[in-house]
């Protein structure tokens, strides 16, 4: 009988090799060049992976962003369900990056890196570092009006194709994301005889995206194991002791998330006994830990919601599936606490506007991000650029993310039950109005 290991394995197989093979090679002094021509023959490798990742971000966007805030649904239509589902969402969301950013900006695990290896990493990034550096002193410049003001695209097009070119200065990737939440409205609004064709579309686009994420993935193990040698060759042990305050940083948070806002959610808006929920939904839990997929759990926890917390189906189905895709507020938390880590790391002081940015495109990215494993690292490198960080830094801490990402997926579904015990007292109070 064939064996295989599975992806994640798979990868952190190839994240200790690569780390581990860096680190013998940094310590067995080797000749500069001989070193530099080893980290030259694997850096295509890690490079590939990160192409593929990059090429599918506009498409990701467009079609995630659009459908997601699509199949909130009609809210003229669905009326007070929707627009809770939808407040709701947001604000938990809001809470989920602020606590995340607050805790990073405490602990700043990006400072521990010495100045030797800043300057090291900054040369391995200093012709993008330097233009992303540029384009954010030329924006931290502007009026907040002319910054909030770009975010509306002039032309959708033009931010698309540009959205990668660090020396422009229009909305980029926030306008795209504008322009898709603006979409998404409309389409939820619109009459489903007329859009169904374009709809059928977004979802095509939104299958082949995944479907090229996935063959992305599959080289992942091989572009982690690059990356992380050539990192570690260059940085020796002091990185990966930073990356580990980074995951410690970012477990913690999303437990304090998990068990401090969602318990408050549970009790006061929702008038559960928060140890009789997470009693109910542990099997949810284990489920969305495992398969690292919202989407995946989602019949499970359907199926929980119903049976062991007596929620009405109607208002579980709407509500689990919609936030499946649109309540990923643990996503969300992970990509606010990486992006200020990361820019520690480069040594950049994001100003109180973009801390707001990360705070919006994170919340934001939250709405659009898939449900899949590895579907909120194109929306990662939107945020990172958003604020001039280069999006190929995220191979800093891409090693570590398959952890996290099952351990977020865990917040993203139980986020999503959440907002369901939420919702359903809230219309036993609207139904018991006289």
């Amino acid at each position: 009988m064939r064996f295989s290991f599975p992806l994640h394995a798979r990868i952190f197989v190839g994240m200790i090799t690569g780390a581990a093979l860096g680190l013998i090679c940094r310590q067995a002094d080797l000749p500069a060049e001989t070193l530099q021509f080893i980290i030259a023959c694997l850096k295509p490798v890690g490079d590939i992976f990160l192409r593929m990742i990059f090429m599918m971000v506009i498409p990701l966007i467009f079609s995630a962003l659009t459908l997601g805030v699509a199949e909130l649904g009609d809210l003229r239509r669905i009326g007070r369900i929707g627009m809770k589902t939808l407040g709701y969402s947001i604000l938990i969301t809001g809470i989920s990056v602020l606590i995340g950013i607050t805790m990073v900006e405490i602990f700043r695990p990006g400072d521990g890196m010495s100045e030797t290896d800043r300057t090291t990493l900054l040369q391995q990034y200093a012709g993008n570092y330097q233009k992303v550096k540029e384009n954010v002193t030329v924006a931290q410049a502007q009026a907040p009006g002319d910054l909030i003001t770009k975010i509306v695209p002039r032309n959708p097009l033009e931010d698309m194709v540009r959205a990668f070119d660090p020396t422009y200065t229009g909305g980029g990737l926030l306008a795209v994301m504008f322009l898709s939440v603006m979409m998404g409205i409309a389409l939820s609004s619109a009459d489903p005889d007329k859009t169904q064709t374009f709809r059928k579309f977004l979802e095509g686009l939104y299958e082949i995206v995944m479907k090229i994420i996935g063959y992305a993935m599959q080289l992942a193990p091989f572009g982690v194991a690059a990356l992380l040698f050539q990192l570690t060759a260059n940085l020796g042990y002091g990185v990966l002791l930073m990356i580990l305050k980074y995951v410690i940083l970012v477990l913690v948070a999303l437990a304090i998330h998990q068990f401090g806002t969602y318990s408050l959610a549970v009790r006061f808006l929702g008038g559960m006994n928060p140890i009789f929920f997470f009693k109910n939904i542990r099997e949810v839990m284990l489920t969305a830990f495992a398969t690292s997929s919202s989407n995946a759990s989602l019949p499970d926890a359907i199926r929980v919601t119903v049976e062991k917390l007596k929620i009405p189906r109607e208002i579980a189905n709407f509500v689990l599936t919609v936030g499946s895709t649109a309540n990923q507020n643990g996503t969300a938390l992970y990509e606010g606490i990486t992006v200020l880590f990361l820019a520690q790391c480069f040594g950049v002081d994001l100003t109180l506007t973009q801390q707001i940015t990360v705070v919006v495109m994170s919340v934001l990215a939250g709405i659009g991000t898939a449900g899949v494993p590895g579907g909120s690292l194109p929306l990662m490198v939107t945020v990172l650029m958003s604020v001039g960080i280069p999006g190929e830094s995220i191979t800093l801490i891409y090693g570590a993310d398959r952890i996290l990402d099952m351990s977020r997926t865990v917040l993203n579904v139980t986020g999503d039950i959440t907002a369901a015990v939420v919702i359903n007292r809230s219309e036993k109070a609207t139904l018991a109005e006289p």
